[in-house]
């Protein structure tokens, strides 16, 4: 069988804005999905991320300073149970959904580090695999679709029913929903090997963050860098 046919499990956060360096996580949901899509497992948490959460943030998910400080859980204490339910998942070999992984995944990281606790990478002994990217994959089968890839689009061209958007529970069960549905409808991408898949997407988020950058020399605009890593963008040491 298909990873698509599988066990999955799916992985979102709601943050305090969108700088991988600087922003911090607000409230994450790890949920469990059987193959036919029946949920077999949830887990959530609210963070008090010790910062203002910024209006902009909060008019998105409905999440306020206020709320978070009397009811979220302190972040090292959070972010220690995330990591390792999802290295738990990874050592499974249960591929973990992730919607532009490439901003998770490296938030969670920078989080880890911010409080001295081991990263994904850390915990794995290698980059976070295998790893499912319904942003990376819906580029990759569709390059030449116009219109937005948000979640939100992705789901209503998909025929993915999604409640509560900017939630992370729905959020991660909507991002397992796409990915499902890509791996039905392009059997270029319903290989048996979740690795296999990964790879692919390894190579498919390069020649995308190329592309992408290209077009941006050809507009005018090279002040833009577009990252090539994925599911990961490499920590940087500064001095």
């Amino acid at each position: 069988m298909s990873w698509h046919q599988e066990l999955l499990v799916s992985f979102d956060l709601e943050t305090t804005g969108t700088d991988v360096e600087q922003d911090r996580i607000v409230t994450a949901a790890l949920i469990r999905l059987e193959g036919d899509g029946r949920a077999a497992g949830n887990q959530t948490w609210l963070l008090d991320p010790g910062v203002p959460i910024p209006d902009e943030a909060a008019a998105i998910h409905g999440i306020s300073t206020a709320y978070v400080q009397e009811h979220g859980r302190p972040p090292a204490t959070a972010i220690e149970e995330i990591t390792e339910a999802l290295a738990d998942a990874l050592r499974a070999e249960i591929p973990l959904v992730v919607m532009n992984a490439r901003y998770d995944l490296s938030l969670l990281d920078r989080e880890c580090r911010r409080h001295g606790l081991r990263t994904l990478t850390e915990r794995l002994g290698h980059t976070p695999a295998p790893v499912i990217d319904p942003l990376v994959l819906d580029k990759h089968v569709d390059r030449y679709r116009k219109g937005k890839r948000a979640l939100q689009a992705l789901c209503g061209h998909y025929g993915v029913r999604l409640e509560g958007a900017h939630e992370a529970g729905a959020d991660a069960a909507a991002a397992a929903g796409v990915a499902r549905r890509i791996g039905e409808k392009f059997p270029a991408v319903a290989i048996p090997s979740p690795r296999a898949l990964h790879a692919l997407q390894e190579q498919a988020a390069a020649e995308q963050a190329a592309s992408f950058q290209a077009y941006l020399r050809r507009s005018g605009d090279p002040r833009a860098i577009v990252e090539p890593a994925w599911p990961l963008i490499p920590y940087q040491t500064r001095a």
